[in-house]
């Protein structure tokens, strides 16, 4: 599933350039993140790189958005190709 940041964000800039899938970005008060482009790194790495590097632990699967290891290998899979 996508992921999702809490209002406990504290803007702190870190997650966004830690993201291979460009899926996080500043939204009016907190960072967010387009759960479109979110695999959780799937492709890319072995964890979530933007929970890994959260200092205040903010980033939660988000509830609204469930995919399989499957679909988010295909999610990766499209965003990557060059087709």
């Amino acid at each position: 599933m996508a992921l999702l940041i809490t209002d406990e964000c504290i803007n702190c800039d870190v997650c966004e350039p830690e993201c291979p899938n460009e899926a996080i970005a500043q939204g009016d008060e907190i960072y967010e993140i387009d759960p479109s482009r979110c695999t959780q790194c799937v492709g890319h790495y072995d964890t979530p790189q933007c929970i890994e590097v959260c200092p205040v632990d903010c980033i939660l699967p988000d509830p609204n958005h469930s995919e399989t290891e499957e679909q988010l290998q295909a999610k990766y899979e499209k965003l990557t190709s060059t087709a």
